[in-house]
């Protein structure tokens, strides 16, 4: 493989052109979407554009290479603002008079704009999978769709939209939301055709567009104050629930359960209200009383002993909580449940 492949940074359509010429093989165009499905001796999987109107275009890629390789984007007409997605293992970039590499890990994502002699250049290592979503974004010609919005954007937004001929080096990066990234697999899993195609897609790509500049400025604010959450966070909070299910029978207090998943009490809390409607401390609760009521079903240990393994150190208070869910107390319904075993066997 070539150590560095030299694409012009024009349209979407061009890049996968001459990414298919620099590796030695043909291309599939049809209906503003290309495709260059990697040759085996490079490695496997492909690279794919979709070229929509006002200079909005997506490059997606989903490939494993045997080798790494650098490619570097040099500037067509104008570098287009790029906002890239990572949704697989980490890859790397920098602008060409950096002296290091910015790694772009999994779940994040970056919006890059370089000048006119500062080109960008990416370092793809091998035997990792690759899936990368890339917005990309012609200024120039997408001023005419953003104009009348821009007076009500942040500064450095309008600062960033207004350099139509990428006159400013911009780069941002953070975890992306979970929103984007429903949007993206929306996006990738698109099964339409023809025109209702395009116009779906389409559609996706200025929801991602909208969705991930609310994110930047979500951004400008305290970690605990912000309102969106990112797709990181999500799987932090998946594992905090883990942890719960796990050790419900000694599951420790909020503060530690936070630390141990990378997370703020107050991030903790926000998440759990935004996935789950609940507290953290609503949800174990619940979670105990599920859980003493599924041992009632299905083991033969009685009701202090079912108290103690959900957690709950006090029989009269697992009793308030349990005829408060169900309706009736702990007791009744085990009598209850044993009663229908002893009916379904003398039968």
């Amino acid at each position: 493989m070539k150590k560095k492949i030299v694409i012009q940074d024009h349209n979407v359509s061009n890049i996968i052109e001459e990414f298919a010429d620099s590796l030695g093989v043909d291309y599939e165009n049809s209906n503003h979407e290309c495709c260059v499905q990697l040759p085996e001796e490079f490695g496997s999987g492909y690279m794919r554009s979709f070229q929509f109107d006002f200079g909005v275009g997506v490059v997606e890629t989903d490939y494993l290479l045997k080798k790494d390789f650098f490619y570097e984007l040099k500037k067509g007409v104008v570098h287009p603002l790029k906002i890239i997605f990572n949704r697989e293992s980490g890859f790397y970039h920098k602008f060409e008079n950096d002296q290091e590499f910015q790694e772009i890990r999994r779940l994040e994502n970056t919006m890059l704009s370089s000048t006119p002699k500062n080109n960008h250049i990416f370092k793809i290592p091998a035997h990792t999978p690759i899936c990368i979503f890339s917005l990309e974004i012609n200024r120039k010609k997408f001023e005419q769709k953003i104009e009348s919005f821009l007076p009500n954007m942040n500064e450095d937004l309008i600062e960033l939209f207004r350099d139509i001929n990428g006159i400013n080096q911009f780069f941002y990066k953070n975890y992306y939301s979970l929103d984007v990234a429903k949007f993206i697999s929306e996006f990738t899993e698109c099964e339409l055709t023809g025109f209702m195609r395009q116009v779906y897609l389409e559609g996706k790509a200025y929801e991602i567009l909208t969705h991930q500049l609310k994110q930047y400025l979500d951004d400008l604010n305290e970690p605990d104050k912000r309102l969106i959450l990112r797709q990181t966070t999500i799987e932090s909070i998946e594992e905090a629930v883990t942890i719960i299910k796990e050790e419900i029978e000694s599951i420790d207090n909020i503060v530690n359960l936070a630390k141990r998943v990378g997370l703020n009490q107050n991030t903790l809390q926000n998440g759990f209200k935004q996935l789950y409607g609940t507290s953290v401390n609503e949800y174990i609760k619940n979670y105990r009383i599920e859980t003493a009521k599924n041992l009632m079903e299905s083991s033969d240990l009685n009701i202090t002993e079912i108290t103690y393994r959900v957690g709950i150190n006090s029989r009269s208070y697992f009793s308030k909580l349990f005829k408060k869910r169900f309706g009736v107390n702990p007791k009744q319904y085990l009598d209850q449940v044993r009663n229908r075993e002893q009916d379904t066997q003398s039968a």
